[in-house]
C-alpha cells in the first residue's frame, strides 16, 4: 500500500470534530485510507442496495446499527441520511466518517445539517511524491508520469493506463452522470469531454465549446457543473485583485488526473505526448495537480491562481501566501533558456519587486539552478516548494 499524505491530517482531525467527510473521485483510494485509518469500527457503502434501502427506509434504524461510529462510503446516495446523523452525533460522543465522490451533493447537505460539526477534506490521486516516496516507482521522464496520471489501480494492479481510464470513462458516464443530472444523449457528453481535454490548459470559452459540442451554452455550463462535482476537471481561476480592468477575468480549464485527459485526447502511450500539440498544456497541469495535492494533503483550501493581461503577459501559476504573490512559469521544455523568465520579469516590474529570488521556473530538466535573473525548479523537485 502507497502510504497517503493525507493520512495523518485525518488522524489528528478525526479526535475533534464527530464527523470527518472524505471527498474525491471515484477510485482515488478513499475507502483503503479510511479503512485503514478506522479499523476498529464497522465500515457500510450505501452503493450496496440493501444497505441503501435500509438507510432510506429506516435512517434511525439504520444507524442505531453502529454506537460506536462506523466509516460510511458513498453517502450521496441517501441525502435525507445527513439530518439523522446531525442529530446523533449532537446526541452522544460518537464519530463517523463519512466519504463520497460526488461534491455538489455532499457539500449541499453538509452545508444544511453537518455545519460546524464536519472537517472536510478531499483526496485526489497518487501524488508524484507519494509515488516516489514508496520506492515502488520510477519515472525517467515526466511523460510517463503525465500519461500513467495517479489513480491507485494502476499501481497497485499494474494495469495499463489506456485499459484503466477507458473502462473508468466508460463506467464514470453511464452510472455517475445519470445519478448527478438526467442526461439522455451519452454519446454527446462523452464528446464533449473529449473536447474539454483538447482544451486542457486554455483559457474557458463557453460559447465555442458549446458550438463545437452542438450544444448550447447553458447546457455546456451544466456539463462542465457534472464533469466538476464528480472531480473530473476544475476551473482554474485568474488572480485580478488590485489590478486594473486590463487582465484577463475568464478562468482556464484543467483535469484533476491527467492521465485521463490523455485518454480522452486518445493518446496511446507516453511517447506519444512527447510531439504532442498539448504537451506544454497537460504538463502545465501535472504541476498545477502537484500544488493541490500537497494543498489538500494538507488539509488546506487552494491557494493558486494564474494572472493574464490583454496584451497574452501571463503567469501560469500565483500562490497567495499571506501577504504576497509568488510567481510560477511552467514549461514543457528539458533545455533550460533566459526567455523563460520574460514574463516573471514583467510581473517583478509591475509589482515593483526587488527580489529575482522569488522569480521561479518549473521546467522539464532534472537540475534546479539559479540565475540572475531567478529559479530553474526541476519538475522532479516542486513537492519541496512551498504552496
Amino acid at each position: 500500500m502507497v502510504q497517503r499524505e493525507l493520512k495523518g491530517k485525518i488522524i489528528a482531525l478525526k479526535e475533534k470534530f464527530p464527523i470527518l467527510t472524505l471527498t474525491g473521485a471515484r477510485q482515488t483510494g478513499k475507502t483503503t485510507l479510511l479503512k485503514s485509518i478506522y479499523s476498529e469500527v464497522p465500515y457500510v457503502s450505501l452503493e450496496d442496495i440493501d444497505n441503501r434501502e435500509f438507510a432510506l427506509n429506516d435512517p434511525r434504524g439504520f444507524l442505531s446499527n453502529y454506537p460506536n461510529g462506523a466509516v460510511i462510503d458513498e453517502i450521496q446516495n441517501v441525502p435525507t441520511i445527513f439530518s439523522y446523523l446531525q442529530t446523533v452525533v449532537d446526541s452522544k460522543d460518537i464519530h463517523f466518517a463519512i466519504s463520497g465522490s460526488q461534491n455538489f451533493q455532499l457539500i449541499e447537505k453538509i452545508t444544511q445539517s453537518l455545519a460546524g460539526r464536519t472537517a472536510s477534506l478531499k483526496l485526489l490521486p497518487f501524488s508524484y511524491n507519494e509515488l516516489v516516496v514508496s520506492g515502488k516507482f520510477k519515472f525517467d521522464r515526466y511523460e510517463e508520469l503525465v500519461y500513467n496520471g495517479g489513480y491507485p489501480r494502476i499501481y497497485d494492479k499494474n494495469i495499463a493506463p489506456i485499459d484503466f481510464y477507458s473502462n473508468y470513462i466508460s463506467t464514470y458516464i453511464e452510472r455517475d452522470v445519470r445519478q448527478i443530472k438526467n442526461i439522455e444523449n451519452l454519446n454527446a457528453f462523452s464528446n464533449f469531454m473529449k473536447l474539454c481535454a483538447g482544451r486542457t490548459g486554455q483559457l474557458l470559452n463557453i460559447q465555442s465549446l458549446a458550438t463545437d459540442a452542438g450544444i448550447s451554452p447553458n447546457t455546456a455550463k451544466s456539463w462542465l457543473s457534472v464533469l466538476e462535482a464528480s472531480y473530473v476537471l476544475y476551473l482554474f481561476q485568474p488572480h485580478y485583485k488590485n489590478f486594473n480592468k486590463r487582465i484577463v477575468k475568464s478562468p482556464k480549464l484543467y483535469f484533476y488526473d491527467t492521465g485521463l485527459a490523455c485518454n480522452l485526447l486518445n493518446l496511446e502511450n507516453s511517447k506519444q505526448l512527447e510531439t504532442h500539440y498539448l504537451k506544454g498544456g497537460l504538463f502545465e497541469n501535472f504541476v498545477i495537480n502537484e500544488f493541490l495535492k500537497k494543498r489538500f494533503n494538507a488539509g488546506k483550501k487552494s491557494n493558486l491562481y494564474f494572472w493574464q493581461s490583454k496584451t497574452k503577459k501571463e503567469i501560469d501559476i500565483l500562490t497567495e501566501q499571506a501577504d504576497k504573490l509568488i510567481p510560477f512559469e511552467v514549461k514543457s521544455s528539458k533545455t533550460r533558456n533566459e526567455s523563460f523568465f520574460e514574463n516573471l520579469q514583467y510581473w517583478k516590474k509591475l509589482n515593483k519587486l526587488e527580489d529575482n529570488n522569488l522569480l521561479n521556473v518549473i521546467y522539464g530538466g532534472d537540475e534546479n539552478i539559479k540565475t540572475s535573473k531567478g529559479n530553474y525548479i526541476s519538475w522532479r523537485n516542486i513537492f519541496d516548494l512551498e504552496v
